[in-house]
């Protein structure tokens, strides 16, 4: 840690872990509204898994620092709602690729609208610098890599 920010940085650095663990459980608690039966873990599973254009499991676990047996489950609770199929990887037959279905593709295009709508309307009344300014920031602090840091 810099010098700047174990002195005068203290009660900033407090007040950023306090709010940022409002706002993870504040988005818990509202992924039962955006979809009764995706949580939090699930949507964010089903987003990589479209953005990547499907993977494995072990790199869906190694992606989010998830136990492996973590994203099993998940993986299995998204299969039996068929958001998610398991497909051959067509470079290597002893692989199995975790994909999204039609059905999936249709609830994470849902919950992601809702969810940007809910964002947007926290955020409405902020000027398009301080937008900008705190997605700058979140990319930076989300930037960061899990070995440069064992406390994350």
């Amino acid at each position: 840690m810099k010098a700047s920010a174990t002195t005068g940085g203290d009660a900033a650095v407090e007040t950023i872990q306090r709010e940022m663990t409002a706002f993870a459980r504040r988005a818990r608690a509202s992924a039962g509204r955006m979809h009764p039966e995706l949580s939090l873990v699930s949507y964010t599973l089903l987003g990589h898994l479209e953005e990547s254009g499907g993977c494995r499991a072990t790199d869906l676990a190694a992606h989010y620092a998830l136990d492996k047996s973590t994203v099993s489950r998940q993986v299995a609770a998204l299969e039996r709602a068929g958001l998610v199929e398991r497909r051959q990887d067509p470079e290597d037959h002893r692989v199995q690729v975790l994909d999204l279905t039609e059905a999936g593709l249709s609830i994470l295009a849902q919950v992601t609208e809702r969810r940007r709508t809910a964002v947007r309307e926290r955020l409405e009344d902020w000027p398009t610098e301080d937008l900008e300014r705190f997605a700058r920031y979140l990319v930076r602090y989300n930037g960061w890599s899990a070995a440069d840091s064992e406390d994350d």
